[in-house]
């Protein structure tokens, strides 16, 4: 299991850590284990593509609780993203799992995804969470507290490339001001990259690709 003390550093710092780790997600249909080849991380109030950038809200609670926590959203009334919770509790930042690849419980992945091929199965936010079976109500779940989840280190450190954020309006398309996406370089299952376009107006849906 991952320790936890890892996760209490600033998101920035923790989320390269992740690539490679192995996330489980156990249910009453079995294990779905995913090693993670893509993520982003998302700070607080100084971020303005973070969900916490405007402060502490229902939605957004367990961005401010304890690392290690999973940090789960709705996104364009249809897709649930999952997140990792880092820092120390009332820091406000998380890692948003981006891609990975099936490692254990391919089958059941296979079905809840309706057939996808391989290199798909977790290739993007909400494909990921789909795969692993994870839903909006396990908002809040501790990662490495047991029942049903497990979050396991890589077992050597991986070569991590590092770029702008997916979708994020005002990262720019050079990664200038938040290059803040971690990928494993060549692993087929990163997503594709997809600039972000003009800024929503505050209280505006949000789409996915983003802890916002």
């Amino acid at each position: 299991m991952i320790d936890r003390a890892l996760l209490a550093r600033p998101a920035l710092e923790a989320a390269p850590l992740l690539l490679g780790a192995v996330l489980t997600r156990t249910t009453d249909d079995g294990p779905v284990a995913v090693r993670l080849t893509e993520v982003e991380a998302y700070g607080g109030a100084e971020d303005p593509g973070s969900h916490a950038f405007r402060g502490e809200r229902p939605r957004n609670r367990a961005m401010f609780g304890p690392p290690g926590h999973l940090y789960a959203y709705f996104t364009y009334g249809m897709h649930t993203c999952a997140n990792v919770v880092c820092g120390p509790e009332g820091a406000a930042s998380a890692v948003l799992l981006r891609a990975g690849e099936v490692v254990a419980g391919h089958d059941l992945a296979l079905r809840r995804r309706g057939g996808a091929r391989d290199r798909d199965l977790a290739r993007g936010p909400a494909r990921l969470v789909v795969a692993l079976g994870i839903a909006l109500a396990d908002d809040g779940a501790d990662l490495l507290g047991g029942g049903g989840w497990s979050l396991d280190p890589a077992p050597e450190p991986a070569e991590a490339v590092r770029g702008p954020r997916v979708g994020v309006a005002g990262d720019g398309g050079d990664g200038g001001r938040f290059p803040w996406r971690f990928w494993i370089d060549g692993d087929p299952t990163v997503s594709a990259y997809r600039p972000g376009g003009r800024r929503r107006p505050a209280g505006a849906a949000r789409g996915p690709g983003a802890a916002r």
